[in-house]
Order: structure tokens, then sequence, then C-alpha cells
């Protein structure tokens, strides 16, 4: 996506129907600045873009925590101004999580030196730097934008967002799409001469006409295409923490799963354990269970050649949960 156009719609949407003139003033500038922002000639800084922000009207900590699906976040909480370079900073550290400086920065087509730069604070990246950074760093940027702006306001993105919406919702009526995805990245499928239909359905244990329906949905909404007779997927993981409602569906559906396979006897690793503990040593059992699964998506994403479709179901939970309970 070519990220300058889309910080120059960002502006302009965030200025609405004030005029520049009137906008650069309210912004606290002296100069037109904002002609100058939406003409390209230079870019805000992510620190400017979000005093910008405050001053539009909107408040940056809602939108921030409605990009976050409302996410508990740290860095949200320690920095009184969320629009210092500080700030910042430890949302761009936030962003790039447990990857490297180094993957962020070749990923997203940036120095590896100004990334760091920007990751301590000693400098700030231009609006459609960061842009880059963040599409790279989270894959994100569709719900970034439309967390302070409506996506009609935002031509780049408009269709983007519809399709993500899409997916968004036939993720929930269509839980199995998940799964097939997968069996499409199995090397016994890229083997095969061509697609044959039944085979996924065979492979992961679901009805023919689940398969059918579920590679339909994921053709409309462009999750698959058809390359040398066989479907390939086309999108990322669709990221459902902005519809709460869709990622329980999700959850109770691999959950539900698994029981139908204890009941039929099915073989994989079912395990519980039922205890009583300290809250101090439940919150250290949390975070080594979070632990783990962060562990296990690092194995996943480096392990090759792609043999398994494979179903995690990582649960923990308090019996006799008490009030302020996360």
């Amino acid at each position: 996506m070519d990220t300058e156009k889309l910080a120059r719609e960002l502006l302009i949407a965030l200025r609405g129907k004030r005029s520049q003139v009137a906008w650069s003033r309210r912004l606290g500038y002296r100069s037109n600045v904002a002609y100058t922002w939406e003409a390209g000639r230079r870019y805000p800084t992510i620190a400017e873009t979000f005093r910008a922000v405050q001053r539009s009207g909107l408040d940056l900590r809602t939108c921030l925590e409605s990009f976050y699906g409302h996410e508990t976040r740290q860095w949200l909480d320690e920095h009184a101004d969320l629009a210092s370079v500080d700030a910042t900073a430890a949302f761009m550290t936030d962003l790039k999580g447990r990857s490297s400086t180094t993957d962020v920065a070749k990923r997203a087509g940036l120095s590896r030196y100004s990334v760091t730069r920007w990751l301590v604070g000693q400098t700030q990246p231009r609006l459609p730097d960061f842009l880059t950074f963040l599409d790279a760093s989270s894959l994100r940027l569709v719900d970034f934008v439309t967390s302070f702006v409506p996506p009609e306001a935002v031509p780049s993105v408009a269709e983007e967002y519809r399709r993500l919406e899409a997916r968004r919702q036939g993720a929930g009526r269509y839980p199995w799409t998940q799964a097939i995805l997968r069996a499409l990245e199995v090397a016994d499928y890229l083997a095969l001469p061509a697609h044959a239909p039944g085979w996924i359905a065979a492979r992961i244990g679901i009805p023919l006409e689940e398969e059918l329906s579920c590679l339909e949905y994921l053709e409309l909404t462009g999750q698959v295409e058809r390359v040398d007779g066989r479907f390939r997927p086309a999108t990322t993981a669709v990221d459902t923490r902005l519809q709460p409602s869709v990622g329980r569906q999700l959850k109770s559906h691999w959950a539900n799963v698994g029981v139908e396979r204890i009941d039929g006897g099915a073989p994989g690793q079912f395990s519980y354990n039922v205890f009583t503990c300290s809250a101090e040593d439940f919150e250290r059992i949390r975070e080594l269970h979070l632990a783990y699964y962060r562990a296990l998506r690092q194995i996943v994403a480096g392990s090759h050649p792609e043999e398994h479709v494979v179903v995690a179901n990582i649960q923990l939970f308090k019996l006799d949960p008490v009030e302020g309970d996360r």
C-alpha cells in the first residue's frame, strides 16, 4: 500500500470540514502546515499526528484502545501524554513485540538504524514511515487507520476494510475455514496434480459439504485463489480482536471439536488438572501459560515442511472467580 498517499488521506480526514488555514492555527502553527502535509511536501511525525488527533476532538486513548480491541496495554497506563515522544516510542516497541528490530526493519524495507532510534525515542518517524512500520510489525494497518476516522473517509483502505469485516464475520459462520486454509499448505496437498474435491474433508475429518461451502466462501472473499489447478491461501490470518463475539465463537468451536475427539476416542494430547493455589501462584501459572503459547507460535512459524494440520486448545480459568478478575 502507498503509505504516503494513505498518510495524506488520513490527515485530510482528521482535518474534516475545517479549512487548511484554520486547522493549521488550531494545531498551533503560524504557517499553513496543513497544506504542506496534505500536498505531500512534508509530513508530521507520529507524535505530531497524535497531537493532531487530540486537537481534532477525538480522545486519543479511546482510539488506541479501540485499535487494541480493548486489550490491556501497560504502556497506555505508563504515559500521561500519549502524544509525547516517549509514549509513541513505547507504542512502537509494543507493536514490534518479540520480533527483532532487524526482522521488522527488513519486512518494512526501512533502515534498521532508523527503526532502532525510533524505538528508543531518539528520533521520530514521519507518519508514512510509521504506517509502514506498523504494517510490517502488526499487519493491522487498516485497523489502525479506521480506529481514528471512518473507513469511507480514507479511499486507500475503504475496500480493504469491507473485505476485512466480511472475513471477520465469515470466520464465525465458517469456523472450519481456519483448518482448511492450513490444509492448503500441507505438502501432500501441494503434491496433488490438481485440487481434488473431498481430499481436504477426508484429511481433517469434516463432511464434504463443509469443505465445499468453506472453499466457496474463501474464494468469494478473496482469501484463496486458484493457481495451477489448486487452491492457494491469498491472505494472512483474520484478526478478530475488534469483534470479541466472533473470537468467542471460534474458541467455542475448537473447544467443541476437542470434546468430539475425546468422546470419539481420537488420538491426541487431552489433559486436565483441577487444583487449588494462591492468587500469587495463579499469576505465575498464567504467565507460564502465556509463555508456552508464545513459544508454540514461534515453533509453528519456523516449522517446515508443513505435514499436519494441528489444533492446540489452551485453557486456564478459575472456577471461583472473584470481583476484579481478568
